[in-house]
């Protein structure tokens, strides 16, 4: 970290002629279970990566915004602070902007920022990119004018910026994972009133390693089809007669379905949403007990119901679950939005290089893109680190 936030605060200093008032960083996550859930009022189960955004950031009193990445060409980006405006700005500049857009329509008084980032976290790869470029700016802007929230509340603010500033209609997981997650665990989070557990999650000391596998299909959240699952829970939420399909009872599921009639699509939504969520609260109730290993199974059920009934999965990601789970893993399932992105596979440890192998074999066999693989190990969320 000490050298990722070293080179940012002098590339800031080389771009805007002065050091910058501080450096912060923000991780970006992974779901271990609860996909699709937290637009759903529901449980989530991430955990912060050591992958990061990080940001030099100084303060600015006459109402610029000036803004840079080392991740895209071009030159600073010069924006006015009163000029910004909900979905004027389809560049990458948008998800920065946003955030002290959403602070200032919050009635805090930021007025400008010189900022300059760099991230290490996949770009598309379903490991909450963009959350992270949120978390950190807004966490650098609340230190800088004193605004004292507290990391749910930057999240909630985070989210409110990707939902109306940028346009895409995410729930409020990726943005609390990275302002909120603890090193060595899980968050086991309640997005309806935003109550969190932290779960230790310590794989290795069981002699374990959770896997993430980047298949490089790019997506995106801001396009048609996540939207379109979101109506569609929505949909059966109303006509079910509840506030949000988190109020669906799991034990009430076959007497719901029933009601749906022939809506045979929002019937699908509707098994997926509640199913997990149950799915999510055995996995804590597996972790609480020490019985990590018996996830497992419940990570591929968890991904037969984003496959099958959401329909939200890919071949490559399908092609990685059916792999590492024949060639020894304990589980593995599709993480983030879906349409594209990356899985995980949880695997004993003198499995790994096996697993591994066989999926980058299966892939070229495929005529696949090569897919990255790297070890996910739970990590601190948001802090500044210079």
């Amino acid at each position: 970290m000490s050298e990722t936030s070293g080179s940012v605060a002098e590339r800031f200093e080389q771009l805007y002629g002065a050091a910058p008032d501080g450096v912060w960083a923000a991780p970006g996550r992974v779901n271990l279970i609860g996909e699709h859930t937290d637009y759903n009022d529901g449980f989530v189960m991430p955990f912060a990566l050591p992958h990061t955004a990080v940001a030099a950031v100084s303060r600015r009193d006459d109402g610029v915004l000036r803004l840079h990445s080392a991740d895209v060409s071009g030159p600073v980006v010069e924006l006015t602070v009163d000029a910004l405006a909900p979905e004027s700005d389809k560049r990458w500049t948008a998800y920065p902007a946003g955030v002290l857009w959403a602070l200032r329509e919050a009635g805090h008084a930021v007025t400008g920022a010189d900022i300059h980032l760099a991230s290490t976290v996949p770009a598309g790869a379903g490991l909450s990119s963009s959350a992270a470029i949120e978390v950190v700016v807004a966490l650098a802007l609340n230190d800088l004018f004193g605004l004292e929230l507290r990391g749910r509340q930057l999240a909630r603010l985070c989210q409110r910026a990707e939902n109306v500033y940028v346009g895409a209609p995410v729930g409020i997981m990726d943005q609390t994972a990275s302002a909120c997650c603890e090193t060595g665990h899980a968050l086991f989070l309640d997005t309806r009133d935003l109550s969190q557990r932290q779960i230790p999650f310590d794989l290795a000391a069981e002699g374990m390693r959770l896997l993430v596998v980047d298949t490089r299909v790019k997506h995106s959240h801001s396009e048609g089809e996540y939207g379109k699952r979101r109506a569609g829970c929505e949909k059966g939420a109303a006509v079910l007669g509840v506030d949000t399909l988190r109020d669906v009872p799991f034990g009430e599921l076959d007497a719901a379905l029933g009601r749906l009639g022939d809506e045979e699509e929002v019937r699908r939504l509707v098994r997926h949403v509640v199913t997990e969520g149950a799915r999510v609260e055995r996995v804590v109730r597996l972790l609480e007990s020490g019985d990590t290993r018996a996830i497992g199974p419940v990570l591929v059920e968890g991904h037969a119901s984003l496959r099958d009934d959401f329909r939200v999965s890919c071949p490559e990601l399908d092609l990685v679950v059916e792999t590492a789970v024949a060639a020894g893993a304990l589980g593995a399932r599709m993480t983030g939005g879906g349409f594209g992105g990356s899985a995980i596979v949880l695997a004993e440890e003198a499995d790994v290089a096996a697993v591994t192998k066989a999926v980058e074999e299966a892939f070229a066999a495929a005529g696949f893109k090569t897919p990255r693989v790297f070890e996910a190990v739970p990590s601190a969320g948001a802090r500044r680190v210079r």
